[in-house]
């Protein structure tokens, strides 16, 4: 079995190209696969009198900040992609060469103005999805939309923390994908084992990382690259177990 293993950085660079390259290079000496972003435009999603604006704000990734930070992952030798939430910037990572993209859960609701355009734009793409199932949805309709691809659902929960306790692990199992949101690293290795003995051969773990002194919204739920790579060191030993 084999875990692509991504590292969701969300608002974690808080808008510091030099922060985003350090998580970005603390993501691959952790073992990942991947770090991914969120692509944004904070006035298509929120209103200026949300208490996180400014740094929701200043969280927004340009299209030249795209650009650098997947020139950087590069280099790195780890891969770059988005969950991306306007149609505009579909276009222009699919021409950057992203290899992946990443469709929220709330793009899952239909609640933001572009959802719809997103899903279709990522269809025609042709890229590998990954889809999060956290604040539930149509999971027959999203699969018509992205018809041209096939896609993999995660299992998540859209609660920040989540506590462990919530998880449906009856549920979780029927995914291939496992979007987490506790705070420890314990439950992508449950999610792991439950996998290797299903025989499964490949799965997507996605875990929220910051750097040991990141502040902003997303800090709080989020696991440093310390633990995340002994989240990696269980799982890479799981991945070769006979179960």
């Amino acid at each position: 079995m084999k875990s692509f293993i991504v590292a969701e950085i969300g608002s974690n660079w808080e808008g510091s190209f030099s922060k985003a390259k350090k998580i970005i290079h603390e993501c691959k000496m952790a073992g990942a696969d991947a770090v991914k972003f969120q692509m944004w435009r904070a006035t298509d999603l929120y209103t200026k009198d949300h208490p996180n604006w400014e740094q929701i704000k200043k969280s927004e990734i340009s299209f030249e900040m795209a650009k650098n930070m997947k020139k950087f992952s590069d280099n790195e030798n780890i891969e770059f992609f988005c969950s991306v939430f306007y149609p505009e910037a579909v276009k222009y990572l699919s021409k950057l060469g992203v290899k992946k993209f990443k469709v929220a859960s709330r793009t899952c609701k239909f609640i933001d103005p572009y959802s719809l355009e997103v899903l279709k734009e990522k269809n025609q793409s042709r890229k590998e999805i990954f889809i999060s199932m956290g604040m539930g949805g149509d999971k027959n309709k999203i699969s018509k939309i992205l018809k041209k691809k096939k896609a993999t659902f995660c299992y998540c929960i859209s609660e920040y923390p989540l506590k462990f306790e919530k998880i449906d692990w009856n549920e979780a199992k029927k995914y291939d994908g496992f979007s987490d949101h506790t705070m420890d690293i314990l439950a992508p290795i449950v999610f792991t084992i439950l996998k290797n003995q299903k025989q499964t051969k490949k799965i997507y773990i996605e875990k929220h990382v910051k750097l040991i002194n990141s502040k902003g919204p997303d800090a709080s739920t989020s696991i440093t690259t310390e633990e995340l790579a002994e989240m990696i060191k269980q799982i890479r030993m799981i991945e070769k177990m006979k179960i």
